[in-house]
């Protein structure tokens, strides 16, 4: 009973991550491919922890980055002026806004505009 308990609360913090990724990535789909797969890695490399501790840090960190997904990222959109925009939601209060430098602009992949 406490271990199909335990694979319920395990799948619950897996949709709950994944959906946090769909809502805060939605309209860019290269970011919710990525993200998708990642979130799959990360849970596929920890199924084989048994030890009730390690499952309770694990779905303690899976938590933890729903929240973080949900309230401190925030996709910027290009506009049709050529600049991006950022519209933080609701979830977005009290966050900070973190600039990138022009250091790690200039590492990231170019932007393709999504129809």
């Amino acid at each position: 009973m406490a271990t199909m308990m335990r694979k319920t609360e395990v799948l619950r913090a897996y949709r709950q991550l994944l959906k946090a990724t769909r809502q805060t990535f939605a309209g860019d789909s290269q970011m919710l491919k990525a993200s998708a797969i990642e979130v799959r890695h990360k849970f596929e490399d920890n199924k084989h922890i048994s030890s009730p501790s390690d499952i309770d840090r694990l779905l303690d960190e899976a938590r933890e980055a729903s929240h973080f997904v949900s309230t401190m990222i925030v996709q910027a959109k290009l506009n049709d002026r050529g600049g991006y925009e950022v519209k933080p939601s609701k979830d977005h209060d009290g966050a900070t806004l973190e600039i990138p430098s022009e250091e790690i602009l200039k590492k990231a992949p170019p932007v393709t505009k999504c129809s």
